[in-house]
């Protein structure tokens, strides 16, 4: 394999019913920061059916170029159309990075690709970033040292520990990485990137899955990666009944509730509503941490809040190592009167 070959940080610009998901924004962003020290540009794939008037609003958000795959078996997602039409475009055209989001999507299609092309993929990555590999050259080995590698960082052994991957030897450097870990840039209103149409031809065999219907589920539940304030309980909370001190202040300040893995583990709240490294990344402008014990797995998952306040009885625990501000004391005694506290300040504004 001739590295030389290989130019550019791709994006898989990950689109549903024709609307760009914000994780793409999220990579776009990611990948103008990576591009800068290798010299190169940013390429966008978008994959779908008639999804080119798409284009512009990925130029707005740092793509250069953007590589449009249109035809009708890509209309919905199905792992064998999206992976052959990715493969492709990686095969034609030789980025040296391709970032994919590790959603739902990415999850199934960033190992399909990365097998096919012969190349390795971290996957659910925390951190991206430019350097030398190995991290400190080896003594009497300076020389072997490369650089400009693409360096992944995400969590392994259950989250206990950090682990930063690269692909010294093999094209492209893949990687998918965690929705709400990376930040979008502010959008460039008007900008324009070439658009390069490319259709490697699509000829249905065995492996293509038909769907015979698609069903989508109504919930009236926010998604805490969108919330501007999140009430967020963990053990600590004690049952959960007690969660109900959390609903309510968090109905009386406008947040809205989540929760830590052990409150999920317990069965006190699903899946959906879990903060940190196995469940949401969130960077809400507050973060209320209650009865939460602040372990790295948890805090990695929301130290990027812009002003995070922590309740514990334990004057130890980690979160206050990250809190802004600080309570110690029994939520069972403090939640109630903030609850009345906010709810008096409410109504002292109308």
């Amino acid at each position: 394999m001739n590295l030389a070959e290989y130019k550019g940080v791709y994006v898989f610009a990950q689109q549903v019913d024709n609307e760009i998901s914000g994780i793409a924004y999220e990579l776009l962003g990611k990948a103008k920061e990576l591009a800068a020290p290798l010299n190169t540009e940013v390429t966008a794939v978008l994959i779908g059916y008639e999804v080119k008037p798409l284009a512009d609003k990925l130029a707005e958000y740092g793509a250069d170029k953007v590589i449009v795959v249109d035809d009708p078996e890509l209309k919905d997602y199905r792992t064998e159309p999206y992976a052959h039409a990715l493969s492709s475009v990686i095969n034609e055209y030789k980025p040296e990075i391709v970032l994919v989001g590790a959603t739902a999507i990415g999850r199934d299609l960033g190992p399909t690709v990365s097998a096919r092309v012969a190349t390795g993929l971290t996957a659910d990555c925390t951190v991206l970033e430019i350097g030398d590999f190995p991290l400190v050259a080896i003594p009497g080995k300076e020389d072997e040292q490369k650089h400009n590698q693409l360096l992944m960082t995400r969590p392994a052994f259950g989250g206990n520990t950090i682990a930063t991957i690269a692909c010294p030897d093999n094209r492209p450097q893949m990687a998918t990485v965690r929705p709400g870990v990376m930040q979008k840039i502010d959008p460039i209103v008007g900008a324009k990137a070439t658009v390069i149409e490319y259709n490697p031809g699509f000829t249905p065999n065995n492996k293509y899955v038909e769907i015979k219907e698609i069903v989508k589920a109504v919930s009236d539940t926010v998604d805490i990666m969108d919330a501007k304030i999140l009430v967020s309980g963990g053990r600590g909370v004690g049952s959960p009944e007690n969660f109900k001190l959390l609903d309510d202040f968090a109905a009386a300040i406008g947040g809205t509730v989540s929760c830590s893995r052990a409150v999920v583990d317990s069965g006190w709240k699903p899946k959906d509503l879990q903060v940190g490294q196995t469940g949401k990344t969130v960077r809400p402008n507050v973060y209320f941490a209650i009865g939460i014990s602040g372990a790295i797995q948890h805090t990695a998952g929301m130290e990027e809040s812009d002003i995070i306040v922590a309740i514990n009885k334990d004057e130890d625990a980690p979160i206050f190592d990250v809190a802004d501000y600080g309570v110690v004391g029994d939520l069972n005694k403090i939640l109630p009167i903030l609850t009345e506290q906010v709810k008096a300040a409410m109504e002292a504004k109308k």
